[in-house]
């Protein structure tokens, strides 16, 4: 509850010296009486009526404090007011080849990538977050959406295990991928649009290549940040054998020089995750990069509530009348 004349509020000062006057002279009209010893009143019973000599004056002090709070106007509001948010959409293009079971990231790469992204779409509640994954193939796992539960289940159930199902051919995509990605964002009317390509190898699969993918991105305004993931030299791949799971050392080879020409193109910026750290640090610095402040226009709906506050000082105007010309009654 606010108040629209909070002014009005300082005229309760006035009470102070009304109490004050009010007690000086109940003491100077106080009718007594001189006796010689009070013992003999010590167990005759006060009358109810004594209770209610202040009363008079305690119905005038709540009076007066109703009517100051019905000057002040009192007035509930449902606080909308004039805003700023942040607010972009974004989708996320993550490699699911089986080149990322590497363990160069802990527990591999992949893995590290989808929990790092859900931190990602955890700080960002105001945006618009889709998923495509790709191979050799890509398709959309979840359109943009608002709803960062869905899509954090969704992201969730993302493994190397759809390409060993059939699901999705093994392989890297990278301009599918990327295209995907450009189609789900290209009708969309925010202000800014921008995709997150992640990825840990060279495109060597799809029917586009992912420069052509860049540029047609930058015809629709899509600015793309591309995640160069794996540590520098080999990393070890686990392999499946009869012996139970083997090792092997892998070369770490990632098309640098594309990812890098394909967020040129596009005003974007291609970074490097060789650890867990850094791709944290990489998502850290993507989420700086990408604020989008919005306004958005709330009105202020007020509704005056003074009602209660001069109801109360009526009744209380009026117990004060019925009181002094009934029970509290002087006779002149």
């Amino acid at each position: 509850m606010i108040f629209a004349n909070i002014e009005y509020l300082f005229l309760l000062i006035l009470l102070i010296p009304y109490i004050v006057w009010y007690i000086m002279r109940r003491k100077r009209t106080e009718a007594t009486l001189q006796v010689s010893t009070t013992r003999m009143y010590m167990n005759v019973r006060k009358s109810w009526k004594v209770y209610l000599i202040h009363a008079p004056f305690l119905l005038r002090l709540c009076t007066f404090v109703m009517i100051v709070l019905v000057l002040a106007r009192p007035q509930t509001t449902d606080n909308w007011q004039n805003t700023e948010i942040e607010g972009i959409d974004i989708m996320l293009a993550v490699d699911i080849s089986t080149s990322m079971l590497a363990e160069d990231l802990k527990p591999n790469r992949l893995e590290a990538a989808k929990q790092v992204a859900a931190e990602f779409i955890n700080g960002r509640p105001n945006d618009n977050i889709g998923l495509t994954i790709f191979a050799g193939e890509a398709f959309t796992q979840c359109p943009l959406t608002v709803d960062h539960g869905v899509l954090l289940n969704l992201f969730h159930s993302v493994s190397c295990e759809m390409i060993y199902r059939g699901m999705i051919e093994d392989g890297t995509a990278i301009g599918m991928g990327l295209a995907n990605a450009v189609t789900r964002l290209k009708d969309s009317k925010a202000k800014s649009k921008v995709v997150i390509l992640l990825t840990d190898g060279v495109n060597n699969r799809g029917e586009l290549s992912p420069l052509t993918a860049a540029e047609i991105a930058k015809q629709f305004g899509i600015r793309v940040y591309t995640i160069g993931v794996g540590t520098n030299g080999t990393a070890p791949y686990p392999m499946q054998t009869y012996a139970g799971v083997q090792y092997i050392q892998t070369p770490v080879e990632i098309d640098e020089q594309t990812l890098t020409q394909i967020a040129a193109e596009t005003n974007g910026n291609y970074f490097r995750a060789t650890s867990n750290s850094k791709l944290k640090e990489v998502y850290e610095e993507i989420d700086k990069l990408e604020k989008t402040k919005l306004n958005v226009k709330e009105f202020s709906k007020r509704e005056e509530e003074y009602e209660i506050f001069a109801l109360v000082a009526f009744l209380c105007i009026l117990l004060e009348l019925i009181l002094r010309n009934t029970v509290l009654k002087k006779i002149p």
